[in-house]
Formats: C-alpha cells, structure tokens, sequence
C-alpha cells in the first residue's frame, strides 16, 4: 500500500509590492507523518520557501476561515473560480514588520490531494509512535 502522496500545482504568489505571478508548489504527504502535509514552493528551480502545515487546518481552510500567527488559510471565490488563500508571515525585518506572502491554488486541486491522503490515513486514524519516538530520544544520550 502507498504511504506518499505528492502534487505539483501551479500556483499564485502575490508578494508585496508585487500583482499575481505563477509559482510551483509540490505539496507532500507521508503517512509517518499523518498530521502534516509539506508545502514546497519554487520557481525557476529555486526553493522559495518550505512550510510543513497541518494536514485538517488546510482541509478546513477550503470551507473556512482558519489559522492564526504564522499561518492563514480562507476561501475565496469569484465566480465560478474557487481558490484556497494561504497567506504566510516570515521572517522579521528591521523595522519590526514582518515578511508577508500570499498563496492562491486551486481549491478543487488541493481538495483532490486531500482526498488522496485521506485514502492512506483516514482522519481520525492518525498515529503517532509514540513509544518508538520515546525510545530513539533515549537511546541518543
């Protein structure tokens, strides 16, 4: 059985400053990690940034607002174009702002993605060894 799903979209970045430009993202699922779903976004080759999100906050982020701090996750719609907006906080500058981008992918896109992992874990059968976890931190003191 599979325990890896991976997508590649074509995205939207809309950084400061700047309108829309399409961008990649391969978004990533590993069923040793049931929770998470890593989000890699580049363009040209190059790695523009690396989020790990959590895999029931970017499925609730497709019906409603979700997040706080570092991420947001919301709905929009305009006509009949349905987007998941992810909007991502980095790094502090100097002046105390901090670095802001925002994501549009195709919401029925990420939707499909969902589902596939969902195959592999069902939500609600997530598992984390624990005791596997306890017994590696232990053995390398």
């Amino acid at each position: 059985m599979t325990s890896f799903v991976h997508k590649t979209l074509v995205v939207q970045l809309r950084a400061e400053g700047t309108g829309r430009c399409p961008v990649l993202a391969h978004l990533s699922y590993d069923a040793d990690d049931p929770f998470a779903v890593t989000a890699v976004f580049g363009h040209d080759g190059r790695v523009l940034a690396c989020w790990r999100l959590d895999r029931e906050m970017l499925s609730d982020g497709l019906v409603r607002p979700v997040g706080a701090g570092d991420v947001r996750l919301r709905p929009t719609a305009t006509a009949a174009w349905h987007e998941l907006r992810m909007e991502f906080l980095g790094d502090a500058r100097p002046d105390g702002t901090r670095h802001r981008a925002v994501v549009f992918a195709w919401a029925p896109a990420v939707a499909a993605f969902l589902r596939e992992t969902h195959r592999i874990v069902p939500p609600g059968r997530e598992r984390v060894p624990v005791d596997e976890l306890l017994a590696e931190i232990l053995s390398a003191g």
